[in-house]
């Protein structure tokens, strides 16, 4: 097993270049006779067919130029034994608050010790996709100890997105006082497609994410706004619409929506100088999305997408563009998998600043997206030879990243 990833010291490239499958992979290495103020050196990491003849709406839309971080950095193996970790966070002391898809959060220490399962969870549902999902502390986390958690919970109708809080106890063994505060419906009798991504927003509100349950009844509910499936969803710590939501008032529409037309977004952040709201949601076969998400839009789905269906056929009218529907910054062809994601704000690699890193699952890499004027300039591939799953990411207070796989890992990613 390989606990440690060197990555050597190459140039960082911010330019767009055209997109060309020939090229070698870009992280293959660079030419040593390279000018290093040359900002288009690197080709985009992308070097497969895609799986469709689509156009991107705009250019950089999609396999954009291949960047190199210049600072020598390693991702570590800290922890290995996690059972299907699926979200993670950091207290406010440095070890991290993790959760389980069969159902347990535990406790790692900085040295790579796991916790007993934390108990008082309510039961999910953990079946296919389902089971325990996101997480996140509240603000005030340091005096009220309140934890919040999305999860797919049972109903007689059937399954659905839920979020639950609980006090963690003074002795970390167990939740007091947990309880379901808001439940996405309605409830579908499938196992896919729960979203379940959540974060604070400024007013101390929860936006959390909904996926459309997959099958082909259920997804026109993204589009219906009387529904809570396949939207961002922003209510109070108590499960109300949080006031200044843009559907308050409107007939036939849910007061909890912020966004709707989603697939499946299973990432969320808020960008850290502009308070943006950014998330990423799947695709089927290709079409994978990297949003900015804004009060009221219509994201597409199942309108418009740069997906086709599995087994090779288009989605509905086989669109990409429509007006009324918004495009997404950026794209992928063949698909990232794009999970869990978040903002870097620390200061141990300078040039990582407000650069956004996505959890690859079936692509088995985390990406590393620059940003710069709401457009994607830059890409890069980030623990590939890890061969891993990764499912979510964060930040520590000690600047470093942290991130989980599906295979039980945890890994420390920082400065060399």
């Amino acid at each position: 097993m390989k606990n440690k990833l060197t990555i050597s010291l190459l140039t960082i490239s911010l330019g767009l270049t055209a997109c060309n499958s020939n090229h070698a992979n870009s992280n293959s290495g660079s030419d040593s006779t390279t000018n290093p103020t040359d900002t288009t050196s690197y080709p985009p990491v992308e070097t497969q067919k895609a799986n469709s003849d689509y156009k991107p709406a705009f250019a950089g839309q999609t396999r954009i130029a291949g960047a190199k971080t210049t600072t020598a950095f390693e991702g570590k193996v800290i922890a290995e034994g996690l059972k299907s970790p699926w979200g993670i966070v950091a207290l406010p002391d440095g070890r991290l608050l993790i959760t389980e898809k069969e159902g347990d959060m535990r406790i790692a220490s900085a040295d790579g010790k796991l916790s007993e399962p934390i108990k008082g969870i309510p039961a999910v549902n953990t079946s296919g996709q389902g089971g325990l999902l996101g997480l996140r502390l509240d603000p005030n986390f340091s005096s009220n100890r309140m934890v919040y958690w999305v999860f797919a919970d049972n109903t007689p109708a059937g399954t659905l997105t839920a979020v639950a809080k609980g006090k963690l106890s003074a002795d970390e063994k167990s939740f007091e006082e947990a309880k379901v505060i808001y439940q996405a419906t309605p409830a579908h009798k499938g196992n896919l497609h729960y979203g379940g991504r959540i974060v604070f927003d400024k007013e101390g509100n929860i936006v959390f994410s909904t996926g459309e349950r997959s099958d082909l009844v259920t997804r026109p509910l993204a589009q219906d706004l009387n529904a809570a499936l396949g939207k961002i969803l922003r209510i109070t710590k108590d499960g109300q619409p949080a006031s200044g939501n843009p559907f308050i008032g409107k007939a036939n529409a849910r007061p909890e929506i912020y966004s709707y037309g989603h697939r499946n977004p299973q990432g969320l952040a808020f960008h850290p100088e502009t308070g943006d709201l950014w998330e990423t949601e799947f695709g089927p076969r290709g079409g994978d999305e990297l949003n900015k998400i804004q009060a009221g839009i219509n994201y597409g789905w199942p309108t418009i997408t740069y997906g086709i269906e599995y087994k090779g056929d288009k989605v509905g009218a086989g669109i990409q563009q429509k007006e009324g529907l918004e495009q997404p910054v950026y794209y992928w062809d063949p698909v990232l998998s794009p999970s869990g994601i978040t903002f870097y704000t620390g200061q141990n690699i300078p040039e990582w600043k407000n650069n956004l890193f996505i959890c690859g699952l079936s692509s088995t890499h985390i990406a590393r997206i620059i940003l710069k004027d709401n457009k994607v300039i830059g890409e890069e591939r980030l623990l590939g030879s890890e061969g891993q799953r990764f499912r979510d990411i964060t930040q520590g207070p000690d600047g470093a990243l942290y991130a989980i796989t599906d295979l039980g890992r945890l890994y420390k990613i920082d400065k060399k």
